[in-house]
């Protein structure tokens, strides 16, 4: 063990081992590069079966070898390949084993989105300085809402998906679009005028909505004025941006925060009782909470984890030595495979000069006569089976409703193809359809003598 990796060798010429000379030689890059962000683009990428990752980052002048080890590369949500211009997080190091100098790297970021993210982490801590992340400022969600305002683009799927869910669980709501641009330069002024637009118009609930993206394309959703514009809306309101993984900084000032626009959608469907909904807005509470306190753990943890000499660093070493063992193995069997291949191919050629002419004559007599038996044998085959599929036809029309569809009766048929058998699986505006014996025909409900008529507003 090196005390002091700094020390300079003694006067009375100490001589080093190869491995000793590797071993301080890693010890100090790593110490005097614990942690550093380099920008360039991949080339050479490996993927062994081990799961690691191997790569080059270089510029237009250098270059320099990259390990990226498993349980970080599962970290990475963007597929690295050759050519990939990327910013990587790492420490400098050094592959004793071929004494290679290396870096060894736990994040990798596409190229530009490390600016953002720090203006995203910057205006993050800003406001929730303020308050505006707290949860004290956030209003629950109406457990019957009425009128629910959707600020979203009028076109995609998104609107079609909120749609969808009031039209399946609450189709009394009254939904009002009001439409704007979800991404683009002037996006973030138009979403503030919807915001104060919508919150004069006295919804219930207000849903700010839009699909996944990248980054750069939900920025508008990170800016500070749209932010402000959430925080200031009396009207409670969910934010639905990107998928489930994206989080923008409406997220954290919206009264709540929906995985997906349909999630947002089910949140204010008023299907559920109240003591359901009470539960979803303490779970809501108690996550952002858990976050918030995972994030400053996690800050922790990183911190004396940076402080700590871990063995993984060793079998990580072993680990990319054991790699190049494995692609040294695989380029030896598969020139093994290739010496073999081409034995067989001389093999091949010397056993087609020696032609088994009368074991072929034997073998087509043998198949001549299998030949005319096969022709009988099928004869009689398909006679028993066409017998028995007359015999099954004649049982399967005994007991056919089509029989008595032919008397003049007719079959309801629900949205879902389930069979109506009494009035109480129907409702006022439902539409079926009646299967007759010849053709079908479309029917709407207008009264079941169940329940009062009223028609959805969604039709």
């Amino acid at each position: 063990m090196i005390k002091d990796p700094f020390q300079r060798l003694n006067l009375d010429r100490e001589i080093l081992s190869v491995s000793q000379l590797n071993g301080r030689a890693r010890v100090l890059l790593e110490d005097v590069f614990a942690q550093v962000w380099v920008e360039g683009e991949i080339s050479n990428l490996a993927k062994p079966a081990s799961g690691h990752l191997y790569f080059t980052l270089k510029d237009s002048q250098a270059q320099v070898r990259c390990a990226l080890f498993r349980q970080n590369a599962a970290r990475v949500r963007q597929a690295l390949r050759d050519g990939l211009a990327v910013k990587v997080r790492g420490k400098v190091s050094l592959f004793e084993g071929r004494g290679d100098y290396q870096l060894i790297v736990d994040s990798v970021e596409p190229a530009g989105d490390g600016a953002l993210r720090l203006a995203f982490e910057a205006l993050k801590g800003k406001l929730s300085a303020e308050g505006l992340f707290s949860a004290e400022r956030k209003q629950a969600l109406p457990g019957h809402p009425k009128r629910i305002g959707i600020i979203s683009s009028p076109t995609g799927a998104v609107i079609r998906d909120i749609i969808s869910v009031f039209r399946r669980r609450a189709p009394q709501v009254q939904l009002t679009l009001i439409p704007t641009p979800v991404q683009g330069r002037d996006a973030g002024v138009q979403i503030i005028h919807a915001l104060q637009l919508a919150d004069r118009h006295g919804f219930d609930a207000l849903i700010l909505a839009r699909g996944g993206g990248s980054l750069e394309d939900l920025w508008c959703f990170n800016e500070e004025p749209v932010a402000r514009a959430v925080a200031a809306c009396k009207t409670p309101i969910i934010s639905a941006v990107g998928h489930e993984t994206d989080v923008s900084i409406c997220d954290f000032v919206a009264d709540v925060r929906a995985p997906t626009p349909s999630a947002a959608a089910e949140l204010l469907a008023p299907d559920m009782g109240d003591l359901q909904q009470r539960l979803h807005s303490l779970q809501r509470r108690l996550v952002l909470r858990m976050q918030d306190r995972l994030g400053r753990e996690r800050l922790r943890l990183e911190g004396l984890s940076r402080r700590l000499r871990h063995p993984g660093e060793r079998l990580r070493q072993q680990a990319q030595r054991l790699d190049d063992l494995d692609m040294r193995l695989r380029r030896a069997f598969e020139q093994q495979l290739k010496n073999q291949q081409q034995r067989l191919s001389r093999l091949e050629a010397r056993l087609a000069a020696q032609h088994p002419g009368r074991s072929l004559a034997l073998l087509r007599q043998r198949l001549d006569s299998l030949a005319e038996r096969l022709p009988r044998a099928m004869g009689e085959g398909l006679k028993q089976r066409r017998l028995r599929l007359e015999h099954q036809m004649h049982t399967l029309h005994a007991v056919s409703p089509l029989a008595t569809l032919s008397r003049g009766y007719s079959i309801l048929l629900d949205e879902r193809g389930q069979a109506i058998r009494q009035a109480g699986q129907t409702r006022p505006g439902q539409r079926l359809r009646a299967k007759l014996a010849e053709g079908e025909l479309q029917l709407r409900i207008e009264d079941n003598h169940l329940t009062p008529v009223t028609l959805s507003l969604l039709d």
